[in-house]
C-alpha cells in the first residue's frame, strides 16, 4: 500500500497561479478513516452532503447546487453541474464549509465505508483524474467534480462500474475514498494491467481504459471473476482498491439471503455442495 502524507505541512502559497484554496489536512484512523482539514480565514472546503464528522464553530456551512466551483457560474451552469453529479450517483447538492473567524479552524469528513481516504494534489497529475463514481469525499474549494463517460462502445455496454466515472479537475487537494487497501501503480508507455472492473479506483487521463474478455467460455461461466476485465494501458498512474463497495454489499446480501451459513456463495453446486462438504 502506498504511504500517503497524513500530517499538516508547509503551505506552498500558489494562490496567484492557482484556482483552488490552499488548504492543509491530516488523515486519521485505520480501517474507518476521516480527513481533518485546516482552514485559514476565508478559505473553504467542499464535501459530500452528510460527510461531515465535526467542525469548529467559526466554520460556516452553505449548501449549493453542484460542487460550488468557479466553473459553475450562473444558474444553468450550476444546474448542469448538479445534473452531472446525479448521474454519478451523488447528491444534487454539496456543502461548502468556510472559515468565517480569525486564526485557524478545522473541519473533519468521514468515509462511509471501510477503506482509506487518499489525498491527491490535482496539479501533480496534469490537473485531471478519473475516479470511480462514488469516490469523492471532500476537496479544496475550486476543484470541479464532473462526469466521465467511457467512449468505447464495448466499455459503455459492458463496463459495469467503469462505464460512468467521476472527473475531478483543478489544481488543489481532493480527498477520495476507496474500499479496502489501495495500491498505486505507475504504468510505462504501452504497459498494460488487467483489473477487475470494480477494483479500478482511479487513473490519470493519460491511461487508456478498455475491456477484454476474461477468457474461454468455461472461465466466463464458472470462474467467478466476471465476464470482462478492465485493461489499463499506460503511460500514467492507476489506483487499485481491494474491496469495492459493490463486492462488499454483494457478499452481505448473499449471506443474508442464505442465513449466513453458507461459505460457498460462488459454488455451482449450491446446496448439493453443502451436503458434499458436510455443512448439513
Amino acid at each position: 500500500m502506498t504511504d500517503y502524507p497524513t500530517g499538516f505541512g508547509e503551505r506552498t502559497h500558489h494562490k496567484a497561479a492557482g484556482v483552488s484554496d490552499d488548504i492543509e489536512y491530516e488523515i486519521k484512523g485505520q480501517e474507518l478513516q476521516f480527513v481533518e482539514i485546516e482552514l485559514d480565514p476565508g478559505e473553504s472546503a467542499v464535501a459530500e452532503a452528510g460527510a461531515m464528522v465535526w467542525k469548529d464553530s467559526s466554520v460556516g456551512m452553505t449548501t449549493v447546487f453542484g460542487d460550488g466551483s468557479a466553473q459553475q457560474s450562473g444558474f444553468m451552469g450550476k444546474l448542469l453541474g448538479a445534473g452531472k453529479r446525479l448521474l454519478t450517483g451523488e447528491s444534487l447538492f454539496t456543502t461548502v464549509f468556510t472559515h468565517n473567524g480569525s486564526g485557524k479552524a478545522r473541519v473533519a469528513f468521514g468515509a462511509p465505508v471501510p477503506g482509506v481516504v487518499v489525498p491527491l494534489k490535482l496539479d501533480q497529475y496534469g490537473g485531471r483524474l478519473i475516479c470511480q463514481k462514488d469516490s469523492f469525499l471532500a476537496a479544496a474549494k475550486g476543484v470541479s467534480i464532473g462526469i466521465h463517460f467511457q467512449r468505447k462502445i464495448m466499455t459503455g455496454l459492458f463496463g459495469g462500474e467503469g462505464f460512468i466515472m467521476q472527473k475531478l479537475e483543478g489544481d488543489g487537494w481532493v480527498f477520495v475514498q476507496f474500499g479496502g487497501m489501495v495500491i498505486e501503480r505507475e504504468l510505462k508507455a504501452g504497459e498494460q494491467l488487467h483489473v477487475d472492473t470494480g477494483c479500478v479506483a482511479a487513473f490519470t487521463d493519460t491511461i487508456d481504459f478498455d475491456l477484454i474478455t476474461a477468457g474461454g467460455v468455461k472461465s466466463m461461466l464458472f470462474g467467478g471473476e466476471g465476464v470482462f476485465f478492465a485493461q489499463l494501458t499506460g503511460p500514467g498512474k492507476v489506483w487499485i482498491q481491494s474491496l469495492p463497495f459493490s463486492r462488499l454489499s454483494g457478499r452481505i446480501l448473499a449471506a443474508a439471503a442464505g442465513g449466513g451459513q453458507s461459505r460457498g456463495e460462488g459454488s455451482v453446486l449450491g446446496g448439493l455442495g453443502d451436503l458434499i462438504g458436510g455443512n448439513h
